[in-house]
């Protein structure tokens, strides 16, 4: 599932879509892990409670990115079972706005989590949020099917309804980026940097 993405560096889509379709630098990786991709399950959690995560990981399809809503960096929205679950099940990475606990077994483990850090104390299991919905995760609106590329430069969103469009662009640019070597690429660089200083009125 989307898995062409997974060869698309952050950097590459950022440059094609711009800031609104880049989480904020809070987003982080918790471990070295590889690159993930793939479309977006959506999921919001209240505040300092878990239970609509622990739903998911029960009906998340394999290959998918549990994308969390939560605005909570105080309970831990996952742990390690949590997330070896999520791994038996094939659910590629969690990309998640608050903090989870368990980090070692989740390292060991070799799953993909994407969010503000961990915390040892649990949220609890007790208010509805929601599945399947609009999320907002590191100041980026996520929409189920959205396709969710996260790395150690940071989390990007394409819009589903702009897959192909995106994907065909990123390809075409690393493949010209890829043919041109570091003296043509510096030389092109001076260039423009000397042009856009003179157009300023720099002399110096």
């Amino acid at each position: 599932m989307d898995t062409p993405f997974k060869d698309v560096p952050t950097t590459t889509l950022a440059d094609l879509l711009g800031r609104e379709q880049v989480m904020d630098i809070g987003i982080r990786p918790l471990w070295d892990s590889p690159r993930v991709a793939g479309p977006a399950y959506t999921v919001r959690c209240e505040p300092g409670d878990n239970l609509m995560l622990h739903a998911a990981i029960h009906r998340a399809e394999p290959g998918t990115v549990v994308v969390v809503e939560s605005g909570d960096v105080d309970h831990a929205l996952a742990g390690g079972n949590v997330c070896a679950v999520a791994q038996r099940r094939g659910i590629a990475a969690f990309v998640v706005d608050g903090v989870i606990r368990d980090l070692g077994e989740v390292r060991e483990a070799g799953f993909p989590v994407f969010s503000r850090g961990v915390i040892p104390i649990p949220g609890t299991k007790e208010k509805l949020g929601s599945l399947g919905g609009p999320a907002r995760v590191g100041g980026v609106l996520v929409h189920p099917g959205d396709v969710v590329v996260a790395d150690e430069e940071g989390v990007v969103v394409t819009p589903a309804a702009r897959r192909d469009e995106i994907l065909a662009a990123a390809r075409a640019k690393l493949a010209k980026e890829a043919e041109e070597s570091l003296d043509t690429w510096e030389e092109n660089h001076r260039a423009r940097i000397e042009r856009a200083l003179g157009d300023r009125g720099f002399t110096g």
